[in-house]
């Protein structure tokens, strides 16, 4: 089987000029680490689906399609796999669509105090989550955080934002949002301040309202901006999770803040199932992948690029 590869490779090898030679050596090594650290992971992780092993047994043991089976007959998975959803949908309004109307706002509306604002919805974007997730555990205590104060003053009791399923997850999307909305709204607003200024000001002569400006200039000039923040924010629903999960809830109320990458990790060294957790692994990549399809079949050709 290695024999018309082999050959296949001698012939492109002599019709290469030198040049196209050097270029071929010099991109081996950068191949090599991408075949090693990305590659090898990947097939290695869909191998171990079909096995059961603790980390600590030195045998593997063969279970064929068990694992796949086990995650898809139970109702935990669909459960997480809601979870996740709801994370994504959250995310999607706080580190998606207000980013872009601020940045409309602040590149097209506002006169004054541009780099200030910038500047202070840009800095929490700096600090890392687990600072985040701690001081977000101090604003939402029930018995003594700040909203727990401001409910006071109502006559309301603070509910248990941790410990109430959908709530949570609420809860935990506003402390990636916290973080990541600065980090958008520098993108879309680059994105905003990009759009021919020379369109805007024909439109409003011919007297367009705010919103027929957004809708027909605004939204077709940033949509390749926007197109990539709405991706990455869906990343976050999925990576960004973690942390404040891990430290904050563990997966609780009984998996009602776990979403799909955290229950990787809980299969793995909580559990020590290793076989479900790289199946529940390989079902990401699936979907990620199916939403990468959707993104480069249906929404890239909504796309505006300019000639």
């Amino acid at each position: 089987m290695l024999l018309p590869v082999r050959s296949f490779l001698e012939r492109m090898w002599r019709v290469m000029n030198p040049l196209s030679r050097k270029g071929a050596l010099l991109f081996v090594p950068a191949a090599l680490v991408f075949i090693v650290f990305y590659y090898w992971p990947l097939l290695a992780n869909i191998g171990l689906s079909f096995f059961s092993w603790n980390m600590v047994s030195p045998k593997m043991k063969f279970v064929g399609l068990e694992n796949y089976a086990a995650v898809l007959q139970s109702h935990e998975c669909y459960q997480v796999l809601g979870n996740t959803i709801l994370f994504i949908l959250f995310l999607l309004v706080f580190n998606f669509v207000l980013p872009y109307v601020y940045s409309y706002i602040m590149g097209h509306m506002l006169r004054r105090g541009k780099t200030v604002y910038r500047s202070l919805l840009f800095l929490p974007s700096l600090l890392s989550l687990a600072v985040v997730s701690i001081l977000f555990l101090w604003i939402y205590n029930p018995l003594a955080g700040p909203i727990h104060e401001i409910l006071q003053l109502f006559g309301l009791s603070s509910p248990r934002w941790f410990k109430e399923p959908i709530l949570v997850i609420f809860s935990i999307s506003t402390i990636i949002g916290w973080k990541v909305f600065g980090y958008n709204l520098i993108l879309m607003l680059a994105a905003m301040v990009s759009v021919p200024q020379e369109m805007i000001e024909a439109a409003r002569l011919e007297n367009a309202s705010d919103w027929v400006i957004f809708k027909t200039i605004i939204l077709p000039q940033t949509s390749s901006s926007a197109i990539y923040v709405f991706v990455i924010t869906v990343v976050f629903g999925l990576q960004y999770v973690m942390v404040p999960v891990n430290m904050l809830t563990q997966g609780g109320p009984d998996q009602g803040s776990a979403n799909l990458v955290y229950v990787i990790y809980q299969y793995a060294f909580v559990f020590y199932q290793t076989g479900k957790s790289a199946a529940y692994a390989v079902i990401t990549m699936i979907l990620f992948a199916v939403f990468l399809w959707w993104r480069s079949r249906v929404a890239d050709k909504k796309v505006y690029y300019e000639n």
